[in-house]
Order: structure tokens, then C-alpha cells, then sequence
């Protein structure tokens, strides 16, 4: 029997994307579904809904103020248990009673008049309107929302720039301002190390190793994945780099990102050496004399210190076999990658769960790792991998227990090395997480780059 697709649509319903990623991996666990997905009913979405074939007749009428139930079930049975169902957990009571609610920006500003920051997270289609609303009215700005045009971010940046304001983002997944973590971010102490990233998995990691290094932060500014493109040229960073220059309480900047464009990176560092403070570059991948070569790096020339490697002397050899990186962290994959290409190790294959080909109507692989579970069966069965290679990226947003999640497979049967990205504040406890992993066989490295350079050594 075929299956059958369902959707029911909820008029002038929206929440946070998040919120209906959760709802959806509930709604799929379901028994009789096949595949479900909650969604915001906006033109891209639809495609999305589409192409995951969960669009039903009834989806495809829906508007961009509307909510898209959709179900794909064995049965009618039970895919309408599934809608009733979902529909149930979208109107549960909110148990943060004393969250104060506004459906508009004029009435969040009027509940909360001493606000100074927005934090946007709404379809990539209506991101720029409101970031745009917010810094009309004098409000930094934090876009969490992706897939806004290229265009809307540098004039979004360039009105920022012109009232003084910080605009982060768009595709901003982590911040640390002021000691509020904002997004996917760890609890970390305040400090004097400030943090410019165009990675959320990168400021993630440097936070965290500056950290458990004794030091502390003072901001942690996301600047979105495409500030350090030609056609945008910086403004993110170097508005974020003036922020911190007149920060009193940041000695030291660091500036995490993946390559960016010539012309851009030579913008940027001609910025920073006539910046009072001292600061320290990594731009993965680009190989200068002066600037860290990896995240770990970069946090060592921060902090003045230095994180040991651990001892892995029972792993055994692997020469000749094949590593598999299966990651939730794209920065920390590209790192990874990046580290076997220095050694001059090839044929290897890394995995950036994250991207958009593996999360389409799924949720990020931080909130919901069963989606490298799939892919982790697959290596442990293939006789050429020797090694897999994994993150754990922790902290808040990110799911309660990725260790409990990963060790459900049988990893006795290869060498696992893994990193866990987190601090012992974070909701999940890192040193909890790590035990978990050991308890399995796993070998965990202090550092992601640690992590990589152990899994090299052992094929090598």
C-alpha cells in the first residue's frame, strides 16, 4: 500500500522554527509515520515540503502567516492520530509562565522598553523586514534566520553601520553578549577575551577552550557565514571589531572564519593591526605566517597556555584504512578536513551534517543527532573505514544527552575518536558527556583539532 500524505493548516499560527523542528521529531517518532514536518507556510518552505514529498493539496494553499501540519504515514489511521496529535502539542500550555509574549516588535518594545537588542528568528523570507524594523528603532540586531538574499544583508549592515549598531548575522547560530548566551552557546565565565566569528561552531569551540584554559570571555559576536564575502566586505566584522576595540573590558580579540576573500582578508587585517588591542586571527585554511592554523590554536595564542593532548597509546594502528568524519559542526568538519590535507592524507571522507542537503524539514543535527546515527551504522559496516571521527557540540539549544544518542551503536566495532565541544556549566555537563563516551570505547580528545590529528595518526 502507498503512502499516504496528510497536512492540516493552521491559520495565522507561527513559532519559532526551533519549537517546530522539536515538534516535528516528536511527531515522527509516532507510530505509523513515515515522515512528518512542521513548518511555517512561506514560498520556501513549501519547496522544501515539496521536495520531502509532504506536501499535500491543503499545504500548497497555505499562506506565510499560516503553520503547515505534514505527515507522511502507512496509513490514514494513523497519519490522522498524527495531525490531532500535533495539533495538541502546538497549543500545550507555555510552562515559562513569566515569559512576557508580543506578537509585534511596537508591542515587544512597549513590554520590554529597555531593551536594546532583537533577536530574529523567522522565515528567511520576512528576516530582513525585521531586522530592518529593528534597527530603525534603535536596536542592535541578532539575525538567527538563513536563506535571506545576499543584497538585504549588506544593506542591512550598512544602515547598522551608519546608526552606530551592531547587526549579527543574518545565519548568526551563536553570541555571547555581555554574559548572555544568545542562540546555540555554552555557559562560559566572563573574561577579557573577545571573540569575532563568521562560525557558530567556531566561536562555539574557541569559547569553550578559552574556558577550561582559565580565562574567560567578554562578547562573543557572530557575524553570519557570508560577512567575509566579497560582496559584503566585512562590515559585520569590522563593526564588531570597533565594538570591542572600545570595550573596556576586552584586551584581546580573536577572529575566527573560514577563508575569506583575498581582498576582504587583507581589509580586515590592515583593521587589526592598527587596532590598540591585541588580537589574534584564524582564518582556516589560510596557510600565513602569524595566524592560527586551527581553533585550538587560536585559543592558545589568546590564553598564553597550552592544552595537552591525552595519551591514546592502546589505539591501535589502522595504517591503510579509511577515517569517516561525521559531523553536526560544519566548522569543525572543514577544520578536520583541513588537517588531513596538511598532513598530505587523502581519500578520507567528512561529513558536515549540518548542511542543508541533510536538514531539509529535519532538525540540525545538534538538536536532534539521530540523524548521524543513520549515517554512523554505515561506517561501522563498511571494512575500509578503520576510524570515525565525531563532535559533540554542546550547550544550550543543543540536544540534552548527544552522547546517550551516539553510544546506542555498536562502536566496539571500529575505533571512534571523538571532541566534545562544551564546558561542565552547560546543561549536558561536559565531563558527564565525556564519561558517557569512554564508558562506550570511545577515545575522547581535549580539542576538535586534537581529535583529528589522533584519527590522522592512526591511518597514517
Amino acid at each position: 500500500m502507498p503512502s499516504l500524505i496528510l497536512n492540516r493548516v493552521e491559520r495565522g499560527r507561527y513559532l519559532d522554527s526551533v519549537v517546530l523542528m522539536r515538534l516535528s521529531r516528536r511527531l515522527a517518532a509516532l507510530p505509523g509515520i513515515e515522515g512528518a514536518a512542521l513548518m511555517i507556510g512561506s514560498p520556501s518552505n513549501k519547496l522544501l515540503l515539496r521536495e520531502a514529498g509532504l506536501l499535500a493539496t491543503e499545504g500548497e494553499q497555505a499562506g506565510a502567516n499560516d503553520l503547515v501540519i505534514a505527515v507522511r504515514a502507512a496509513d490514514e489511521g494513523s497519519g490522522r492520530a498524527a495531525l490531532e496529535g500535533a495539533f495538541g502539542l502546538t497549543v500545550e500550555k507555555n510552562v515559562a509562565e513569566n515569559l512576557l509574549r508580543a506578537r509585534t516588535l511596537p508591542a515587544a518594545l512597549e513590554a520590554l522598553p529597555g531593551a536594546n537588542l532583537a533577536l530574529i528568528s523567522v522565515p528567511g523570507d520576512f528576516a530582513a523586514a525585521e531586522a530592518r524594523q529593528a534597527l530603525e528603532r534603535g536596536l542592535h540586531a541578532l539575525v538567527f534566520s538563513s536563506g535571506v538574499p545576499l543584497e538585504d544583508e549588506r544593506a542591512l549592515k550598512q544602515l547598522a553601520l551608519d546608526k552606530g549598531l551592531l547587526l549579527m548575522g543574518p545565519d548568526c547560530g551563536t553570541a555571547l553578549i555581555g554574559g548572555a548566551p544568545l542562540a546555540f552557546a555554552n555557559v562560559v565565565p566572563r573574561g577579557d577575551v573577545g571573540i569575532v566569528s563568521a562560525s557558530g561552531t567556531g566561536l562555539q569551540e574557541v569559547s569553550c577552550l578559552v574556558a577550561r584554559l582559565g580565562a574567560g570571555i567578554s562578547h562573543g559576536i557572530g557575524v553570519g557565514g557570508r560577512d567575509l564575502d566579497a560582496r559584503v566586505g566585512a562590515l559585520g566584522t569590522l563593526a564588531a571589531v570597533d565594538a570591542l576595540e572600545a570595550d573596556l573590558g576586552t584586551r584581546t580579540i580573536v577572529l575566527v572564519s573560514k577563508p575569506p576573500a583575498p581582498s576582504v582578508a587583507e581589509r580586515v587585517l590592515e583593521r587589526l593591526a592598527r587596532c590598540a588591542k591585541r588580537s589574534v586571527v584564524c582564518f582556516l585554511g589560510l596557510e600565513k605566517p602569524g595566524l592560527a592554523r586551527t581553533l585550538r590554536e587560536a585559543a592558545e595564542m589568546a590564553t598564553g597556555r597550552k592544552i595537552q593532548p591525552e595519551a591514546a597509546e592502546a589505539a591501535p594502528r589502522l595504517k591503510g584504512k579509511l577515517v569517516r568524519g561525521l559531523y553536526c559542526g560544519g566548522t569543525l568538519c572543514t577544520e578536520a578536513e583541513l588537517i588531513f590535507k596538511r598532513r598530505g592524507l587523502s581519500g578520507h571522507r567528512f561529513i558536515d551534517l549540518g548542511d542543508d542537503r541533510y536538514t531539509r524539514s529535519r532538525p540540525h543535527p545538534m538538536i536532534d543527532p539521530e540523524i548521524r546515527n543513520d549515517h554512523l551504522a554505515t561506517a561501522l559496516a563498511d571494512p575500509s573505514v578503520g576510524v570515525i571521527l565525531v563532535d559533540l557540540v554542546l550547550g544550550y539549544g543543543s540536544h540534552p544527552d548527544p552522547a546517550g544518542v551516539l553510544v546506542r551503536e555498536k562502536l566496539s566495532l571500529k575505533t571512534v575518536v571523538a571532541s566534545v565541544t562544551g564546558t561542565d556549566a552547560d546543561p549536558q555537563v561536559r565531563s558527564s558527556q565525556v564519561n558517557r563516551l569512554k564508558e562506550a570505547g570511545v577515545l575522547v580528545a581535549p580539542s576538535n583539532a586534537h581529535a583529528a590529528e589522533l584519527a590522522a595518526a592512526l591511518v597514517a
